[in-house]
């Protein structure tokens, strides 16, 4: 353990702040696979504001995005500590990155049953009424 005083209080917060933004722009400018799901993310956003969904399924329909995006940045973080352990190959090296891209489809997965449920009871409800 370090000797070091770490900060406290809102000085923590800020820089863990500064370290989550580098982190993104990291992600942004390294990561094609997180990049499109961002972009991805940002117009399914934009085009869920155009049905009229209630404010529960708003959030739902958004954090099913979110939980992709979290996925994608806990294989990512997977991949860089076994890269950094060690460029050779290795079973367990590969069945932890593995297990990171399952964790990413199961992400995706998630989502679209989502996405899928909610449009499909709009289209229901609207053919109801």
């Amino acid at each position: 353990m370090s000797l070091r005083r770490k900060p406290t209080g809102i000085k923590r917060i800020y820089l863990a702040g500064g370290h989550s933004l580098r982190a993104f722009k990291w992600l942004i400018i390294n990561e094609a696979a997180f990049k499109q799901e961002c972009w991805l993310s940002v117009a399914l956003v934009a085009c869920s504001l155009f049905f009229p969904f209630s404010l529960l399924e708003y959030v739902l329909l958004w954090c099913a995005l979110l939980v992709v995006l979290l996925a994608e940045i806990i294989n990512t973080a997977i991949e860089a500590v076994v890269d950094r352990i060690s460029l050779e190959i290795h079973p367990l090296s590969g069945l932890a990155k593995d297990l990171g891209s399952l964790a990413v489809m199961v992400s995706v997965i998630i989502a679209i049953l989502i996405w899928g449920s909610v449009f499909i009871n709009l289209v229901c409800f609207t053919c109801v009424t």
